[in-house]
């Protein structure tokens, strides 16, 4: 997973961006893998780890009302912790993720539901909404490269090139 976060800090550089993270299933596992590679301080500003739902409220702007009716489990909050992180931190491209590592159902949402948003410039936003399986670590682990692998397929589209 190094070689994809090196990657994609490549990438950023390449276009002069900076990207932030708003996690919470994952605990700091997308920054500490994107922090790896050396050179990672040019294009990667820092994250936030709001496992606790008011967290995601009172850090990210993520609305209350959303959070009361839906939970912490949903795309549209995904979605608000990317704009919150990407506000908060002043970056280019704010990357989000909430989900269920388990071991237990949260919000009525089954084990392995991962909600995985990038905001970028001009608050575009990209989503990816996946149903995960394995073990918490294998969750955890999956949902990271599934972000990064979001955050790279937009940029290398955003540059003009294509991966195979």
């Amino acid at each position: 997973m190094m070689g994809e976060a090196a990657q994609v800090l490549s990438l950023l550089v390449r276009r002069g961006a900076t990207v932030s993270v708003a996690e919470s299933l994952t605990g700091g596992l997308i920054g500490a893998t994107m922090t790896g590679p050396m050179g990672a301080s040019a294009a990667f500003r820092g994250g936030v780890i709001a496992y606790a739902t008011d967290l995601k409220a009172s850090l990210l702007d993520v609305p209350s009302d959303l959070l009361d009716r839906e939970g912490a489990v949903h795309p549209e909050v995904a979605a608000a912790m990317a704009r919150g992180v990407r506000a908060l931190t002043k970056s280019d491209y704010g990357l989000a993720v909430t989900g269920v590592a388990g071991p237990d159902p949260q919000d009525g949402r089954p084990v392995g539901t991962v909600h995985v948003a990038l905001c970028g410039p001009e608050e575009r936003l990209w989503r990816r909404d996946l149903l995960l399986t394995g073990d918490r670590d294998g969750i955890r682990l999956a949902t990271c490269q599934e972000a990064l692998g979001l955050l790279r397929g937009v940029l290398e589209a955003n540059l003009g090139e294509h991966s195979g």
